[in-house]
Protein backbone atom coordinates (compact mmCIF):
# COMPACT_ATOMS: atom_id res chain seq x y z
CA UNK A 1 0.00 0.00 0.00
CA UNK A 2 0.73 4.06 -0.78
CA UNK A 3 2.96 4.97 2.57
CA UNK A 4 3.51 8.49 1.15
CA UNK A 5 0.93 11.10 0.35
CA UNK A 6 1.65 11.63 -3.32
CA UNK A 7 1.57 8.06 -4.02
CA UNK A 8 -2.37 8.12 -1.91
CA UNK A 9 -3.14 10.45 -4.09
CA UNK A 10 -2.13 9.35 -7.44
CA UNK A 11 -4.02 6.21 -6.48
CA UNK A 12 -6.97 8.19 -5.99
CA UNK A 13 -6.66 9.78 -9.55
CA UNK A 14 -5.71 6.80 -10.70
CA UNK A 15 -9.07 5.19 -9.75
CA UNK A 16 -10.93 7.65 -10.73
CA UNK A 17 -9.70 8.09 -13.91
CA UNK A 18 -10.11 4.17 -14.45
CA UNK A 19 -13.80 4.86 -14.03
CA UNK A 20 -14.25 7.67 -16.21
CA UNK A 21 -12.18 6.06 -19.01
CA UNK A 22 -14.21 2.77 -18.80
CA UNK A 23 -17.58 5.09 -18.67
CA UNK A 24 -16.71 6.20 -21.83
CA UNK A 25 -15.56 3.29 -23.72
CA UNK A 26 -18.64 1.18 -22.54
CA UNK A 27 -20.40 3.92 -24.11
CA UNK A 28 -18.72 3.77 -27.33
CA UNK A 29 -19.03 0.25 -27.45
CA UNK A 30 -22.85 -0.25 -26.55
CA UNK A 31 -23.03 2.62 -29.80
CA UNK A 32 -21.27 0.08 -31.62
CA UNK A 33 -23.52 -2.36 -31.14
CA UNK A 34 -26.70 -0.27 -31.56
CA UNK A 35 -25.02 0.64 -35.09
CA UNK A 36 -24.24 -2.74 -36.15
CA UNK A 37 -27.43 -3.85 -35.11
CA UNK A 38 -29.59 -1.45 -38.11
CA UNK A 39 -30.66 -2.60 -40.91
CA UNK A 40 -31.79 0.38 -41.99
CA UNK A 41 -29.16 2.71 -44.16
CA UNK A 42 -30.49 5.70 -43.27
CA UNK A 43 -30.67 5.70 -39.97
CA UNK A 44 -27.38 3.73 -39.89
CA UNK A 45 -25.98 6.76 -42.08
CA UNK A 46 -27.57 9.24 -39.40
CA UNK A 47 -25.80 7.29 -36.48
CA UNK A 48 -22.07 6.55 -38.00
CA UNK A 49 -20.56 10.20 -37.69
CA UNK A 50 -21.70 10.10 -33.63
CA UNK A 51 -20.14 6.79 -33.71
CA UNK A 52 -16.96 7.93 -35.42
CA UNK A 53 -16.98 10.92 -33.19
CA UNK A 54 -16.82 8.79 -29.97
CA UNK A 55 -14.11 6.65 -31.29
CA UNK A 56 -11.58 9.43 -32.35
CA UNK A 57 -12.35 11.10 -28.73
CA UNK A 58 -10.88 7.58 -27.30
CA UNK A 59 -8.28 7.69 -29.27
CA UNK A 60 -7.12 11.36 -28.49
CA UNK A 61 -7.13 10.20 -25.32
CA UNK A 62 -5.10 7.43 -25.04
CA UNK A 63 -8.52 4.92 -24.13
CA UNK A 64 -7.81 3.13 -27.07
CA UNK A 65 -4.96 2.94 -29.27
CA UNK A 66 -5.33 5.65 -32.46
CA UNK A 67 -4.51 2.34 -35.18
CA UNK A 68 -7.85 0.71 -33.32
CA UNK A 69 -10.04 3.70 -33.85
CA UNK A 70 -9.18 3.34 -37.65
CA UNK A 71 -10.04 0.23 -37.78
CA UNK A 72 -13.32 0.01 -36.12
CA UNK A 73 -14.42 2.95 -38.26
CA UNK A 74 -13.23 1.22 -41.26
CA UNK A 75 -15.59 -1.77 -40.56
CA UNK A 76 -18.36 0.29 -39.47
CA UNK A 77 -18.42 2.23 -42.59
CA UNK A 78 -18.16 -0.93 -44.72
CA UNK A 79 -20.59 -2.21 -42.67
CA UNK A 80 -23.05 0.42 -43.27
CA UNK A 81 -22.46 0.82 -47.04
CA UNK A 82 -23.45 -2.38 -47.29
CA UNK A 83 -26.72 -1.90 -45.80
CA UNK A 84 -29.23 -1.71 -48.72
CA UNK A 85 -27.18 -2.56 -51.05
Amino acid sequence: MANHASAKKRARQSEKRRIHNRYYHLTARNAMRRLRGMTSKEEAQALYPKVSGMLDKLAKTNIIHKNKASNLKSKLAKFVNSLGA
